[in-house]
């Protein structure tokens, strides 16, 4: 197969040749073989497949919120070629048969894939270690959705036994004895999006995030880990995670939407961390764009409607965000915000090198050829009627992003977009092929 007429990010237009499941060549002009199929790029611009190192797809168990088969179309259409998953379904990925549970029906998937294992007070290292691990993690330093948090010799432990298995620990780090209780005797108003949600950022602090950031980097430098700080939400998190030698990410909802969102969220808008400031996320967007952050990743955490709509204290932590990560990043792009180099950094080269993706996120001679075609100046409308979650939601509604035409993995188009009827992304013809999907360690 052959691509042509195709934008790189640095502005250079190639072409570039595929053979079977991998970049044969990207040159400016290469001269199509006999019988070698064409895609024309039309000066598209040609992106690595995204990386989101950060989803839960739910499954197994609570199938009701997401699928590996939905979780992974969705990913599809946003750009994201590979996934990987966290270990909070049920059963855990805590164990080895906790871990095949989850790789039988990760099989459903339609991009490639990586499965971390879990950590628990009982958990079995001997037989996870003996399944093909993505990394660890996240592991959770206080209670989130699954109720893992682990205690502080856990954790160490955890760490030791990773160093010892040449695996990269990635950490929710809150710190649940900074958490400030009085929050929780506010009046937390309705349910739904009439809850008071700024309550549930005034209860898990800030401070709670740096101070837990700092004892896992601690613990990273005294073991010689590789640690990553999964999900930083403020720029005090940020230092210190590059203070102590860790690698870290922010996810598109602490980039883009702040408490001032919540009186129109509600619990739409609840996720551990939860939003900051206004100020603090203007803090973390120039760490994004500056270079500070390694990768950003979405949290994917999808919850039905009607489970979101509960009130604060009941209504479950998490948003949906694998199909609107690379949109949102390309349109801060066309807007300047940004660099679409500094997109492809968060996005594939930094997430595969962190990962040791070896095959994964360049676009170059002997890589896989998950590869995205978008049109930078064509931005649509974000609906979460158009999305392809199970969840059917998402915060950034009413927002632009830029999605692209077409998604390729290993050298197989697995979704393309032909728009129909000038109506916008709802009203485009889509397809879906029917890829299957692999684990990037097996």
């Amino acid at each position: 197969m052959l691509l042509t007429n195709a934008e790189l990010v640095d502005g250079h237009t190639v072409d570039c040749r595929i053979d079977g499941e991998q970049i044969a060549a990207v040159d400016a002009a290469l001269d199509p073989a006999p019988n070698e199929s064409v895609i024309d790029a039309a000066g598209n611009l040609l992106l690595p497949g995204a990386i989101d190192a950060h989803v839960h797809f739910r499954e197994p168990g609570y199938q009701h919120k997401e699928t590996w088969t939905t979780g992974t179309r969705s990913a599809a259409a946003g750009g994201v070629t590979t996934v990987i998953d966290m270990p909070n379904t049920s059963p855990p990925t805590t164990t080895g048969e906790g871990f095949d549970a989850k790789a039988t029906v990760a099989e459903q998937a339609c991009i490639d894939y990586g499965i971390n294992g879990g950590v628990t007070g009982d958990w079995e290292p001997d037989s996870l270690f003996d399944r093909p691990l993505c990394a660890l993690g996240e592991v959770f330093l206080a209670d989130s959705t699954g109720d893992m948090g682990v205690a502080s010799d856990d954790f160490a432990d955890a760490v030791d036994r990773a160093v010892d298995e040449g695996v990269t620990v990635t950490v929710h780090a809150e710190d649940e004895t900074r958490f400030d209780a009085a929050a929780r005797d506010g009046d937390a108003g309705g349910p739904g999006r009439a809850a008071n949600a700024d309550l549930w950022s005034a209860y898990r602090t800030a401070a709670a995030e740096a101070a837990a950031v700092d004892y896992a980097t601690d613990v990273g430098q005294e073991t010689g880990a590789d640690i990553h700080i999964a999900h930083t939400s403020t720029p005090e998190g940020i230092d210190a995670a590059v203070d102590g030698g860790a690698t870290c990410e922010v996810c598109p909802h602490h980039l883009y939407l702040s408490r001032a969102d919540l009186d129109e969220l509600g619990t739409h808008g609840r996720m551990n961390p939860p939003l900051r400031s206004e100020n603090r996320r203007r803090a973390v967007f120039e760490r994004v764009a500056d270079g500070t952050v390694d990768i950003v990743a979405t949290d994917h955490a999808p919850h039905t409607r009607e489970e979101k709509n509960a009130g604060l204290w009941d209504a479950p932590s998490g948003v949906p965000g694998v199909e609107t990560m690379l949109p949102l990043l390309l349109e801060s792009a066309r807007k300047g915000e940004f660099t679409y180099e500094r997109v492809v950094d968060l996005v594939a080269h930094n997430p595969a090198e962190i990962f040791d993706l070896e095959s994964k996120g360049r676009i170059a001679p002997g890589y896989d050829a998950d590869l995205v075609l978008v049109d930078p100046d064509d931005p649509r409308a974000i609906r979460g009627d158009d999305t392809h979650s199970r969840c059917e939601w998402t915060p950034f509604a009413g927002r632009q992003g830029v999605f692209p035409e077409l998604t390729m993995v290993r050298g197989q188009v697995v979704y393309e977009r032909t728009p129909a009827g000038g109506r916008g992304r709802g009203g485009d013809d889509e397809q879906f092929s029917d890829i299957d999907g692999e684990n990037v360690r097996a």
